[in-house]
């Protein structure tokens, strides 16, 4: 036990599956005593000697509210011989009604290990108080049987039940409303248990949908407290880990600009004007690619407020903004509005880096988006020559280009892909490029609803 909160005792999950096992078997114990003391005993059939006799004779015995008695002719001896006291007694009672001796008569009964001797016992007693002996009747299941004079057995016995009997069908009814009493509190007891377990699987996935999501509250039993400050521990890591190596790129990019300023002043002095255009131009590229990398350093090390906003309006206000600079770019197939949770200025760089693709390698835009499940789904296509295989996940890749058709001069320094996907994964998404089959390049956007 352990004290958390306002101070108030928290049981261990142990302690409380232990508790919910020994309220439930207690529970199950309580009804089977209750159903035992307040059911009436199953009382079996019991047939008189003088109803035997007579179906042993062929004639036909009126029985009410017990199961009729069945004469069937069989080969062999019924089995096995019962081996109660008044079996003798009843079988010399039937040899002398039926002038036949004793060796033609078989008394067979079998009750079983489980057998409850004491309803026998009560039901003597009741017929005894009314006038009967034991050696007038027979208790079910009994078998009679007489050997006739060409050799086969005449027997007799109930027939068999099909069904369930009035006490069975009270003990299932009985059972049945217990069970449905404790349902209810059996289903109360496991959701609180499961409770915390699935606000971690939340808080997980919360994790991958925003890295900047608020820790976990540590309450609830011990075992519990301890995942939620572990899972808080390792989120609070790896945050400081993603801003430490972010820093530290954005550290080594600035750092960078020093001495690529000392090489532009140096090459001044080179006297062949061809090598130093060349020496300029690589100056040139690696200042882009240092910006670059410093805008994404920044944006990453920005504080993201996520808020719901709605992809239709998003892409639809893009592509008419570029289309006002004479980018050819529409949204195609606009359905039902379709809302995420999501950082706007990160969203709206995502798809604008996409766009601006689709135009300057395919010659236009053309975006949709639609629902896949749980998730949102944006694709936003081109006419382009399309991707190789072998280059669909290198081009994601930090400051990769293909070349001819995407070198540095047609713009670009490879860094777009690059915090496309990184955008869309730290929305708990992602991004893939598919080649169209009529020509051209889809990139889909995941995004969860």
């Amino acid at each position: 036990m352990s004290f958390v909160g306002r101070g108030l005792p928290t049981v261990s999950l142990f302690v409380r599956l232990l508790i919910f096992a020994f309220t439930t078997l207690l529970a199950a114990n309580a009804i089977s005593v209750v159903m035992l003391f307040k059911l009436p005993p199953p009382m079996p059939d019991f047939y008189r000697v003088s109803e035997v006799e007579q179906a042993l004779r062929g004639a036909p015995v009126p029985i009410t509210e017990r199961r009729p008695l069945q004469v069937r002719t069989q080969k062999v001896a019924p089995g096995p011989s019962m081996d109660s006291r008044t079996a003798p007694l009843i079988r010399d009672r039937l040899a002398d009604n039926l002038k036949i001796s004793q060796d033609r008569i078989v008394i067979a009964g079998d009750y079983g290990p489980l057998a409850d001797r004491r309803v026998f016992r009560t039901l003597r007693n009741r017929l005894e108080r009314e006038g009967a002996t034991e050696e007038q009747f027979l208790i079910a299941p009994f078998k009679v049987g007489v050997r006739q004079s060409d050799g086969l057995w005449r027997v007799v016995e109930p027939q068999p039940s099909f069904g369930l009997s009035p006490w069975e069908r009270a003990v299932i009814l009985w059972l049945g409303l217990s069970t449905l009493a404790i349902t209810p509190i059996a289903y109360i007891y496991a959701r609180r248990l499961a409770a915390p377990t699935k606000l971690l699987a939340c808080a997980a996935e919360r994790l991958g949908r925003d890295p900047q999501a608020p820790p976990l509250e540590v309450r609830g039993s011990p075992e519990i407290t301890m995942a939620a400050a572990a899972f808080n521990d390792m989120q609070e890591k790896l945050r400081r880990y993603v801003q430490d190596r972010t820093g530290m790129v954005g550290a080594v990019a600035h750092d960078l600009r020093t001495p690529l300023t000392r090489l532009r002043f140096r090459i001044e002095s080179v006297p062949d004007e061809q090598q130093r255009a060349k020496m300029e131009a690589d100056i040139e590229q690696m200042e882009a690619m240092i910006s670059a990398t410093l805008a994404f350093v920044r944006d990453a090390a920005r504080p993201s407020e996520r808020t719901r906003l709605e992809l239709c309006s998003l892409l639809e206000s893009l592509c008419d903004e570029m289309a006002e600079t004479g980018a050819d770019t529409d949204l195609v197939e606009r359905g039902d509005k379709v809302v995420i949770v999501g950082d706007p200025m990160a969203l709206r760089r995502l798809f604008s880096n996409l766009l601006e693709n689709a135009v300057k390698f395919g010659g236009r835009a053309r975006a949709k988006v639609s629902r896949d499940g749980a998730y949102a789904v944006v694709d936003i296509a081109d006419d382009g020559p399309g991707i190789p295989q072998s280059d669909i996940e290198r081009v994601f890749e930090p400051f990769y280009r293909r070349e001819p058709s995407r070198s540095r001069q047609t713009g670009g320094i490879g860094l777009g892909l690059a915090v496309v996907r990184s955008i869309a994964r730290g929305h708990g998404g992602d991004v893939i490029l598919l080649n169209r089959s009529a020509g051209g390049l889809i990139a889909r956007v995941q995004l969860p609803l």
